[in-house]
Formats: structure tokens, C-alpha cells, sequence
């Protein structure tokens, strides 16, 4: 007989328990039927952060950047979260591969594909109703589209008003939408820039984009739907919020900032938690070591559980030197060294978790959001989060 998953797990993990003796905590082999750690995702918190974003910019319309995986949830997963809401305009990501995932998956609203391609891609991304963003001189090949699709292609701007990463530089801005902009062949549906999120800089930065919208509307071009801010400007700057947002983070439950939690400018919600199980416990004699290069040496006997968690999963190396999980209620510190699969926590001097506990390394809860699990180990959350292996399951609640 072939031995299911489910059997195999208990024999190999009795098999060590017995090993180890009477060391080994013998309470609990999980029934459940896989370790494999996943990523929740919590719907109702994706729609509070939804409404919150909406109240704070008077109901402008919404771009969302779902950008590099949906930040850790699944691009497709926080599309079909979105589309519903009535203020969410569209979506914005950066790979190719993810506007066409969209499409794939039935999203109907419109898509900005804010990173580059060539004139072909171009076109099948046109064909599929996807807006390109342009801030080089494409107007012959965007007439070359628009005569093989027979219609006007609809494009956004991007103008680099201080950033210098791309986007037409905003002193020749003028000349490129003058020309892209009395094409018949192209409809300019928006006009964009970026903020460098100095906040002294970035007032010039608006200052430079409004003084050529101002340019622009003197010559009766048309340059669409005017969008800047991004959840960083949510909290910073109320005079960007223009004609439309275009926040990341922010719909995700996420502060980027620390000191932007204590603003009150918005209550966001994180939508996203990471969780696997317990596999193992086990004491730790006094003097004895646990990691790669006996990084952790126990000072007293300690119980210590081990999680199937490592840095190939998205979990930071650095996680080791201050990160936390969650065990039955209770926090308890990661230790050793982060290794490819696993980490390993300290429980103390009593067993207080068993194989098979849920370990939850972060969610919407004070003291173990995304960002407090960030900080404690001195990370980016962004790092966070963009970096949750896509092979985890994902999990929509």
C-alpha cells in the first residue's frame, strides 16, 4: 500500500520523537495533513483599508498598485478582492506577466503597466485593454498599433519631476505631450509622477508638475487624469491628491512609515498574515547549542520549538536577532539562525507549545503587525512582504 502524506508525516515524526526520549515533548503529533507554511489574506481588512484611503482623499478614484505579487498576496488574489469596490478606478502593476495574469483571471477593470516592453508586446497589451505608460517618444509605434487595432490607444504620461528613475524629465515633458497628444491615434487618459519622499523635495516636485499641467491646459492639450500620490502621500501630502491616488501599501493594511500609526490620519487594517505549524519540540540541556555555527547556546535547559520557516520562504536572515512568533497567545523570541526552510524559537523553561501549534509570525494584531515584525528585527516591511515566496499558498479568507 502507498502511504499517504498524512501517515508518512506521523511515522517520520514519531520515529524522532522516540528517538530523542524523554527530552522531546511526546504531547501531540498534528493531524493536519501538511507543514507547509501559507500566507492569509484577509478580505475584510483589504475592504476597510479600501474605505479608509477613500475617506481620506474626499472620494477621489483609486488606482490600485498591486505591484511584485500583490505585495506578498498573489496579484490575481488582491485583484478579484478590489474590483468590487466601487472606489477602485483600475490597477497598476509593473511586470508584464501580471497585467496579462489579470486579464487571465476575468479582471475587467482597466490595468496601467507602469514597467517597459517592446513595440509587439505592446500590442498584444494594447489588445487586451491594457494601458501602457510612456515617457519616451512612441508615437510612430503607437501609430502603428492604433492602425492594426483600429482605435486610439490609450496611454498615461509619466514625468520624472525629480526622481531620476524614469519618466520624460519635466522640461522636455511639454514637447512629448504635445506630439503624443495631437496623435489621433493616441488618447492620453492620465499624466503622472512620482515623489522621491523628501519632504522638503517634494513640494518642488508638485510645484514642477503643476506648473506644466498648468502649461498644458494653456495650450488645450489634453493631459487626462492628473495622479501623484502614493500611500506615502497620503500621510504627507493632501495638495497631491490631484484628480486620482494611487496607493500600495496602504490598501494592504501597511503603514510605510512608523510615525505615519500615530497620525490618525486613517485606520488601516494589515490584510495579510504569515503562519505554518510547529514540527518539532525538544529540550535544550544547559550548555548545549541549536543553529548553523552554534549561533544560540542555552544558558538554563529551555524548550524550543521548530518552525518550517526560512529565508527561501521570504523569512529575513536578520529575523534571528529580534523577530517573534506567536504561539498559543503568547510571543516568543526566533533564535539560532534562520536557515533555507526552518527557524527555530525559544519557549522556555516550560513546554509550551506542541507540533502541530499554529505559529503566526505576523498579522492585524497590536505588537505583531507586519511592521512590528519588521522593525523588531531591523527590517524593511516592504522587504517583508515583497519577499514571501510565491510558491507559498496563498489563502483568501
Amino acid at each position: 500500500m502507498i502511504p499517504s502524506r498524512r501517515s508518512f508525516f506521523k511515522t517520520a515524526i514519531g520515529a524522532a520523537m522516540l528517538s530523542r526520549g524523554p527530552r522531546v515533548s511526546a504531547a501531540s503529533v498534528s493531524k493536519d495533513s501538511s507543514f507547509d507554511p501559507w500566507v492569509e489574506i484577509e478580505t475584510a481588512n483589504f475592504k476597510h483599508n479600501v474605505a479608509e484611503v477613500s475617506r481620506r482623499v474626499s472620494g477621489r478614484p483609486i488606482l490600485a498598485v498591486i505591484k511584485n505579487n500583490g505585495y506578498g498576496t498573489g496579484v490575481v488574489n488582491v485583484a478579484r478582492v478590489l474590483e468590487p469596490e466601487r472606489a477602485i478606478a483600475g490597477f497598476a502593476v509593473v511586470k508584464l506577466h501580471e497585467a496579462h495574469a489579470l486579464r487571465d483571471a476575468g479582471v475587467q477593470k482597466p490595468i496601467l503597466l507602469m514597467g517597459p516592453c517592446n513595440e509587439m508586446e505592446l500590442q498584444d497589451a494594447v489588445v487586451r485593454k491594457i494601458r501602457p505608460m510612456v515617457y519616451t517618444p512612441l508615437g510612430q509605434a503607437l501609430d502603428r498599433i492604433s492602425r492594426k487595432i483600429q482605435s486610439a490607444v490609450p496611454i498615461h504620461i509619466c514625468v520624472d519631476t525629480g526622481i531620476g528613475r524614469v519618466g520624460v524629465p519635466y522640461r522636455q515633458a511639454p514637447s512629448l505631450i504635445k506630439d503624443l497628444a495631437s496623435r489621433k491615434s493616441v488618447r492620453v487618459e492620465g499624466t503622472m509622477m512620482t515623489f522621491t519622499e523628501d519632504p522638503e523635495f517634494d513640494a518642488e516636485q508638485l510645484r514642477r508638475f503643476q506648473a506644466l499641467c498648468a502649461t498644458l491646459d494653456g495650450e488645450r492639450l489634453q493631459f487626462g487624469t492628473r495622479h501623484a500620490a502614493s500611500s506615502f502621500a497620503l500621510f504627507q501630502h493632501a495638495d497631491a491628491f490631484l484628480d486620482m491616488v494611487r496607493p500600495g501599501m496602504a490598501l494592504f493594511g501597511i503603514y510605510s512609515e512608523k510615525e505615519f500609526r500615530s497620525l490618525g490620519l486613517m485606520d488601516l487594517r494589515p490584510a495579510l498574515r504569515l503562519k505554518a505549524r510547529v514540527i518539532y519540540v525538544k529540550q535544550l540541556a544547559k550548555g548545549e547549542s541549536a543553529g548553523y555555527n552554534r549561533a544560540y547556546r542555552a544558558e538554563n535547559d529551555v524548550w524550543l520549538a521548530t518552525v518550517p520557516v526560512g529565508h527561501a520562504d521570504g523569512l529575513p536572515r536578520a529575523a534571528a536577532k529580534g523577530g517573534h512568533v506567536r504561539i498559543g497567545g503568547a510571543l516568543y523570541p526566533i533564535i539560532a539562525s534562520i536557515s533555507a526552510s526552518h527557524c527555530i524559537v525559544e519557549i522556555g523553561a516550560e513546554p509550551r507549545a506542541s507540533i502541530g501549534d499554529v505559529a503566526t509570525f505576523f498579522d492585524a494584531e497590536e505588537g505583531s503587525r507586519p511592521e512590528d515584525f519588521a522593525a523588531s528585527c531591523e527590517s524593511s516591511v516592504y522587504d517583508l512582504t515583497m519577499h514571501l515566496s510565491a510558491l507559498l499558498p496563498r489563502r483568501v479568507l
